[in-house]
């Protein structure tokens, strides 16, 4: 019986060669976006499950916030006294460790030199509470001495080629020797940290690079990335409840002051190792996260475009009900039940759903590539391979194949044999509106997508073009290097040598990163100065940073070398002065201000500007010399005219080498800093793109079947109308007009959804476009136009066709 049903289910799609083609082309396309799409979210969602304790690793997190409990700050690292504290204070917790990231360091073995990235200080019990693959050295004693480190294989090759690295010694920012104790695997990609030097930890104790009393007592550096090894099925949420205690029996305070209390500013929480990419989004991770949002974003697309496929079997299907209305007259009459006509018209739409599965599945391979490259990821068919993915794969087809197929074969088995075999057949009714609601359904879906995708790209389009407050163009930015501590103004006179070169400063940051350094402040009350109850961010800077940056000053001045007393002076902008109680920038300047305990004045209002990215409002500021001895610096930014680009390079990599010959020279435009900012809304925009065209082409598809379907029912109509003198136009018009309402039905019901999707998309953006009414006019008469160059192909065709044919067996 079931070779039989798939047996005519072949004669039938040869049979009706153009309509299979459609159902099978539609559900091959819808598949293969599905697989894609899945490929990328099971990838997001793999983070650090590839660690055997997956489950019971917890990152410690800090948050701070003002006297009225408002959030300004969440750190994914924390103080180094934590850690030990709390494997002290919580029996429960098993094992603590800890990662601290030093930044871009230069690393040198003979003549070998390079900047490294990805060095971080790392204590013995990493190993215990993550999965890392040690291919030589001692996972127990690794990382126990001072000075030694564990590198990747590549790293190894890089410095030692095919030799033996194990105890060789490499030095490390032209200050320290370390020695190679170890051989790791790189750590996979779905991980959230990567790095390719280990430092001991042991190594901070040094009082030259941290010290052991600042390791214990340091409870503002938060820098270092904690996590809790806690037992199996621990409730870890449970120790947030006792972590404000916890805090206020370690961090010191006033004892004699209740309202000084740590816990009161400061909180503690814990995060699921598994949670920290899709999930974390702290103020500061120690790599860039994914986002939650687009992978249901994504998601919700995948099952819209196979939604939009299935539409097209259903209508096709019932559309050419008729064609078929004779098969089933003559099945009944010889005996057929009406389960067994069902089951023969599901095994059809199996039989497609399966082979439009196989041919999915080459070309999600085949495509994988490309999503590769418009993503930065790695996504691999293996994926899709594990059996709790595999399965629900392989079950897809007879999913897809019934749901498509479900109501054709209900709709079609019900037909009276006694009027077909009369020829009293037609049908229409409720079958024909159910295919209006299923065509209304796909274009909905599909201007929804349209809407969508040209609102992502204005958004994209203003972040990258908006003025931002300041001058970003010709900007070069470095890190900068203790180095230079002492022979910086040498090195600013060496590079102003050439006339290209405008302005070079240095900074603890640079704007396209984020505000993080907070410390209190005190404004003028009276004859005293009273606490700030507002976060008002920090920036070290030297004199010319204003100059290099084009920051307009809208008050005061700017930082002078003619005053000595611009050390202990402050440049605020217009946001702090106005969290401060003024009404205007000119109040602020010559006022008596402290700030981190250093009571000066302030000098000058510069404008407000974007010093983060548009996702963030613009925050209050404060711009601070640091003392000459502050290692406070970390950016170097270097103002060039314009012109002569290449040459002014040379000049700049020349100078850098001259004073800085064992640092290797890395710079990069601050243009290219910004637009790396929106690489993921860029990435998203030209998924949008792709996904909606898709979408648009599917339904147009079955548009075009449909359509063809429709004009062959009314051939003779179309010849009468002809003989009694229609013309062509009014022909295409009459046959157009039916498809054109349901379109304008779809974008009725699109448009407040398009809009309510990305009023809610725009919220993430604290600086964001205003939503104009002709892109929905827009989305809407695209959306009609592909449709009626669809439809219209078919109508001219049949509209010029000769009406005596058509008339014959009249």
């Amino acid at each position: 019986m079931l070779k039989n049903y798939f047996k005519i289910a072949f004669r039938n799609m040869a049979r009706y060669k153009v309509i299979s083609f459609i159902n099978l082309f539609g559900l091959t396309v819808g598949l293969s976006c599905c697989l894609l799409i899945l490929t990328y979210i099971l990838h997001e969602e793999s983070y650090d499950r590839y660690n055997s304790k997956a489950s019971r690793i917890w990152r410690v997190t800090r948050s701070f916030n003002n006297k009225d409990g408002i959030v300004s700050l969440h750190l994914g690292a924390v103080a180094p006294p934590f850690g030990p504290l709390l494997q002290n204070d919580f029996p429960d917790i098993q094992k603590v460790t800890r990662l601290l990231p030093t930044g871009v360091t230069p690393v040198r073995y003979e003549d070998k030199l390079f900047n490294e990235d990805n060095i971080f200080f790392a204590d013995n019990d990493l190993f215990s509470v993550f999965d890392v693959n040690i291919l030589k050295g001692d996972r127990t004693n690794a990382l126990t001495d001072p000075f030694s480190i564990v590198i990747t294989e590549e790293v190894a090759h890089k410095y030692f080629g095919d030799a033996d690295p194990i105890n060789k010694v490499v030095r490390m920012d032209n200050r320290y020797n370390l020695r190679v104790s170890g051989i790791i695997a790189p750590l996979p990609e779905n991980s959230h940290f990567h790095p390719s030097i280990l430092l001991s930890f042991n190594t901070l104790k040094d009082s030259a690079i941290y010290g052991e009393k600042n390791l214990a007592t340091n409870w503002g550096n938060n820098a270092f990335f904690t996590y809790l090894l806690l037992p199996e099925n621990y409730p870890a949420k449970s120790l947030e409840a006792r972590f404000p205690a916890f805090i206020d029996r370690h961090m010191p305070y006033n004892k004699k002051d209740p309202a000084s209390q740590p816990s009161k500013y400061t909180k503690l929480f814990v995060q699921k190792l598994t949670d920290i990419h899709l999930h974390g989004h702290t103020d500061e991770e120690i790599e860039t996260n994914g986002d939650s949002s687009r992978v249901t974003i994504f998601g919700a697309i995948a099952l819209f475009i196979l939604l939009i496929a299935c539409i097209n079997y259903m209508n096709l299907s019932t559309a050419r009900s008729t064609l078929r209305a004779k098969e089933i007259g003559i099945r009944k009459v010889s005996g057929a039940q009406r389960h067994e006509i069902i089951t023969q018209f599901l095994s059809e739409s199996v039989l497609i759903s399966w082979f439009a599965i196989i041919l999915a599945a080459a070309l999600t391979i085949l495509l994988l590539p490309w999503l590769n490259g418009l993503t930065g990821l790695h996504l691999s068919a293996q994926l899709l391979l594990k059996p709790a993915v595999l399965i629900p794969i392989v079950l897809t087809p007879f999913v897809v194949g019934i749901l498509s197929g479900i109501y054709p074969a209900l709709f079609m088995s019900s037909f009276q044999p006694v009027k077909v075999l009369k020829g009293l057949f037609k049908a229409g009714g409720k079958t024909v509106s159910f295919r209006k609601v299923l065509v209304v359904l796909q274009f909905s879906i599909s201007i929804v997508l349209l809407i969508s995708t040209t609102i992502v790209f204005q958004q994209l389009d203003y972040m990258q073009h908006a003025k931002l407050g300041f001058d970003k163009e010709h900007i070069v930015t470095l890190a900068y290097n203790n180095g230079l501590d002492k022979t910086f103004e040498s090195f600013r006179n060496a590079l102003r040598q050439d006339p290209h070169v405008l302005a070079a400063t240095r900074s603890s940051r640079i704007p396209s990163g984020r505000l993080l350094d907070e410390q209190g402040a005190q404004t003028e009350a009276g004859d005293s100065l009273r606490p700030v109850n507002a976060d008002i961010k920090y920036v070290a800077v030297d004199h010319d940073f204003v100059k290099t940056y084009g920051i307009p000053i809208k008050a005061g001045r700017d930082f002078s070398r003619n005053y000595a007393t611009d050390s202990t002076g402050y440049l605020l902008n217009v946001a702090a002065t106005k969290v401060l109680g003024m009404k205007t920038p000119e109040e602020m300047v010559g006022r008596n201000f402290a700030y981190g305990g250093v009571k000066g004045k302030v000098v000058g209002i510069m404008g407000d500007f974007n010093f983060e990215d548009m996702h963030q409002s613009i925050l209050p500021i404060i711009f601070v010399i640091p003392p000459a001895n502050s290692d406070q610096f970390g950016r170097i930014s270097i103002k060039l005219a314009g012109n002569d680009i290449r040459a002014t390079m040379a000049h700049v990599e020349k100078v850098w080498k001259q004073y800085l010959p064992e640092v290797p020279f890395e710079s990069t435009f601050l243009d290219e800093r910004f637009d790396k900012l929106y690489k993921s809304e860029q990435q998203q925009g030209s998924l949008f793109t792709t996904f909606a065209g898709i979408a648009i082409f599917i339904a147009c598809l079955g548009l075009l079947g449909l359509s063809a379907f429709a004009i062959s029912q009314r051939i003779k109509e179309i010849g009468v109308r002809k003989v009694l003198g229609a013309s062509t136009g009014s022909i295409v018009t009459l046959l157009s007009t039916d498809f054109l309402k349901l379109i304008a039905v779809a974008a009725v019901i699109a448009f407040p959804i398009g809009w309510y999707t990305m009023h809610s998309w725009l919220a993430d953006f604290a600086y964001r476009i205003s939503i104009q009414w002709w892109v929905f006019i827009a989305a809407g008469v695209l959306a009609a136009a592909v449709a009626l160059f669809t439809i219209g192909f078919q109508a001219i065709k049949a509209a010029i066709a000769n009406p005596v044919k058509a008339l014959r067996s009249e």
